[in-house]
């Protein structure tokens, strides 16, 4: 059975899609069972593609994009493993839809995996901002990589 992740954010379009397809390329070049994905918490965007800032920060790092908005659904907490959240706001929004203590325990902040982020565990919404805003949440989302890449494999070795 794939270890299962999945990214939130506000509407899917920026910071969770980037954090998606960094984790697909890191886990499709070691091989890990683990299926990735990401919603928002809200429903704005859905159906969208991702933002082309988006799109085009990733492709100056060398990573794939094909992405389709989506809102995060209370009935989806027993799909994932984890459920990473790029902000304090989501956060708070993925804990008040949880159904049960054991739902609530899965859901983490991405930035928690990185530690040079000093206390500070939000990725910063690049929506109104330029392209230098995109390249910092492919930087933070690239500093928490090797942190969640580690919790990956020891669920899978305890698996």
């Amino acid at each position: 059975m794939s270890y299962r992740v999945t990214f939130v954010c506000t509407g899917n379009i920026c910071r969770s899609p980037i954090a998606e397809w960094v984790l697909r390329h890191h886990v499709e070049n070691e091989g890990l069972d683990v299926e990735v994905d990401s919603s928002g918490t809200g429903g704005w965007h859905v159906g969208n593609e991702a933002d082309e800032r988006t799109v085009a920060t990733l492709e100056r790092a060398g990573y794939r994009s094909a992405h389709i908005a989506r809102q995060f659904a209370p009935s989806w907490f027993g799909r994932y493993d984890l459920i990473l959240a790029l902000d304090e706001g989501h956060l708070r929004a993925l804990r008040s839809m949880a159904p049960d203590e054991g739902a609530r325990g899965r859901i983490r902040l991405l930035r928690e995996f990185d530690p040079d982020a000093d206390g500070d565990l939000d990725v910063p919404d690049p929506y109104y901002g330029d392209r230098a805003d995109f390249d910092l949440v492919l930087e933070q989302v690239e500093a928490a990589m090797p942190g969640l890449l580690e919790e990956i494999r020891t669920a899978l070795k305890e698996g």
